[in-house]
């Protein structure tokens, strides 16, 4: 079954094959030296530290499984033209009836992080505004209905 695209910023790919890189190399050996200890610790059908430390190598193994496919299936992404909105696009938006305005970045979904105002290409946002230009209303759905939003700009 093939993977699905991952859109990273050149940021991201680089702070995701660090810690990929840390993980095979410290964490592995951190783990493997909790195993040692927990075998020397006796009987391991009934020792605690030694299911421990097998569950932590199977978090470390499996994190470092899904980095590595992660990482083989991404896409850089650039920032686009200021014309339309496209994945790595800084956009103000401005909701029709309120004056305040909404800063916010489509990024890939790996990176989205509501806080740092960056939304997943793949939100019910982030996706609605993909390929519209500047001055387009945008409708979004939501729980509480439709809310339209004016692109206000593109950077």
């Amino acid at each position: 079954m093939p993977q699905e695209t991952q859109y990273l910023t050149a940021e991201k790919i680089a702070e995701l094959e660090k810690e990929l890189a840390t993980l095979k190399t410290d964490r592995r050996k951190e783990v493997a030296e909790h195993l040692e200890y927990a075998k020397r610790l006796g009987d391991l059908s009934e020792n605690a530290e030694y299911h421990s430390a097998r569950e932590e190598q199977a978090e470390v193994e499996d994190r470092i499984s899904r980095l590595e496919t992660l990482l083989k299936n991404a896409q850089i992404v650039h920032k686009g033209s200021h014309d339309m909105v496209t994945i790595g696009a800084a956009i103000r938006l401005e909701k029709k009836g309120d004056n305040k305005s909404l800063l916010i970045n489509i990024v890939g979904s790996e990176e989205a992080d509501m806080t740092r105002g960056k939304i997943s290409n793949l939100s019910p946002l982030g996706s609605a505004l993909l390929g519209h230009k500047l001055g387009d209303t945008v409708k979004v759905p939501t729980p509480k209905g439709t809310v339209d939003y004016v692109i206000a700009a593109i950077k």
